[in-house]
């Protein structure tokens, strides 16, 4: 049995969660956490690049403004080799990912019940 279709008239909640820094410019958003989190099962930040569908040079650059923006290391590199080089993540790296992950739970929770609060008064 197929879902009821859509229209117009539905409305749906959309949001997005990011961290950014002072000036704006984003730190961890949706992108780069997929990124780190490719990276951590991949182990290779141009493999992490390829199953996302971007460039190393991209990938590279926003590991590199994400790191400059907070201060600290989010990937262990070691290059070259039989196998290649591969990255890992710094273990700040994964505090940051279980942090974001944490707080975006509570955030889906927090929005969905305002947003049911919000359907009910349009009634």
């Amino acid at each position: 049995m197929k879902p009821p279709r859509s229209s117009k008239k539905d409305v749906f909640l959309r949001y997005k969660l990011w961290l950014s820094a002072v000036s704006g410019e984003g730190i961890i958003e949706e992108n780069q956490y997929l990124l780190l989190r490719s990276i951590e099962e991949k182990g290779s930040l141009k493999a992490a690049a390829e199953v996302l569908g971007t460039s190393y040079r991209k990938a590279w650059g926003d590991i590199k403004n994400a790191e400059e923006l907070l201060g600290y290391e989010l990937t262990e590199k070691q290059r070259g080799g039989i196998d290649g080089g591969k990255s890992t993540l710094t273990s700040k790296a994964k505090k940051l990912l279980e942090a974001y992950d944490a707080l975006h739970k509570k955030m889906d929770t927090a929005i969905e019940d305002a947003y049911e609060d919000f359907k009910e008064s349009i009634k």
